[in-house]
């Protein structure tokens, strides 16, 4: 994977010009392409670290690119359409999109929502604690990816995934289980194979135990930021960790209506079951 390179996948060129700008203005070299085919043979090509995909395109539509691409790259994957439908959220992201954002949006948005998903582990998959590997840096060390190439400005470690355990151990519920180092969830001891972002809230709330975990402070972990003071929880971003819920209770085989994992409290977020 090339940490400079990005790839902007969208057939209106007035977007397609103004993503490639401000992907350039944060470092990196940009490839652009007006429709899906031409964008995921880019992907396969040039190996990107960050690709931004128009759902509505000719040929193959943006879900379908996003399958392909994901297929084959762990690239940080932003959805960008004109539609807001929960639906449209839903599908992007069970399509392993890390982020969706609706047009029309700020310039500055996009850049805060990519540096945030920057610095979050690049792997989808690591191999099996039981098997040999490198000792991996803790997810919320800043790499020299977000370091020195994009400018990333971190505030450091999230207290609330710190606090949960350390990081070699397993975080065990009713049969459920989680490395945090090596991003593994077993369940039953069958490995489940989740998103990055999935996989962060499941660590997250597996860690808190019993305490209730806003719908803020997991949006605000997903970005990588520290807290909730001074934070407004947005519609779209509300949707977003709903839609993670949503697709991570579904790998689970979990219903909300009788949760064996993962409890939801009502207007305020979510908890781990007792």
């Amino acid at each position: 994977m090339d940490k400079d390179v990005a790839v902007v996948i969208e057939d209106g060129e007035d977007i397609r010009e103004l993503l490639a700008q401000v992907l350039t203005q944060a470092g990196f070299t940009v490839h652009a392409a007006s429709d899906g085919v031409t964008g995921v043979d880019l992907v396969r090509r040039h190996d990107p670290v960050v690709v931004t995909i128009d759902v509505n395109m000719p040929g193959i539509d943006g879900f379908e690119a996003a399958r392909q691409i994901r297929n084959s790259s762990s690239a940080y994957i932003v959805m960008i359409t004109a539609r807001g439908d929960e639906i449209d959220t839903l599908q992007g992201l069970q399509t392993g999109a890390d982020d969706y954002i609706v047009k029309p949006f700020r310039p500055r948005e996009l850049r805060a929502r990519i540096e945030a998903m920057m610095r979050r582990p690049r792997e989808l998959q690591v191999p099996h604690p039981s098997a040999p590997r490198p000792s991996a840096p803790h997810p919320t060390t800043p790499t020299s990816v977000g370091a020195a190439q994009h400018q990333l400005h971190l505030t450091g470690p999230l207290p609330w995934v710190e606090a949960a355990a350390p990081e070699t151990s397993w975080l065990e519920h009713r049969g459920l289980r989680v490395e945090p180092d090596a991003r593994v969830v077993e369940l039953e001891g069958e490995e489940l194979e989740l998103t990055r972002s999935e996989f962060d809230i499941l660590r997250m709330l597996l860690g808190s135990g019993r305490r209730v975990v806003s719908k803020l402070q997991l949006a605000s972990m997903l970005r990588g930021e520290r807290g909730e003071r001074d934070q407004y929880l947005s519609e779209h971003d509300a949707r977003a960790i709903e839609v993670h819920v949503a697709n991570l209770r579904r790998k689970l085989g979990e219903s909300p209506a009788d949760p064996r994992w993962i409890e939801t409290v009502r207007g305020v977020g979510y908890r781990r079951t007792a």
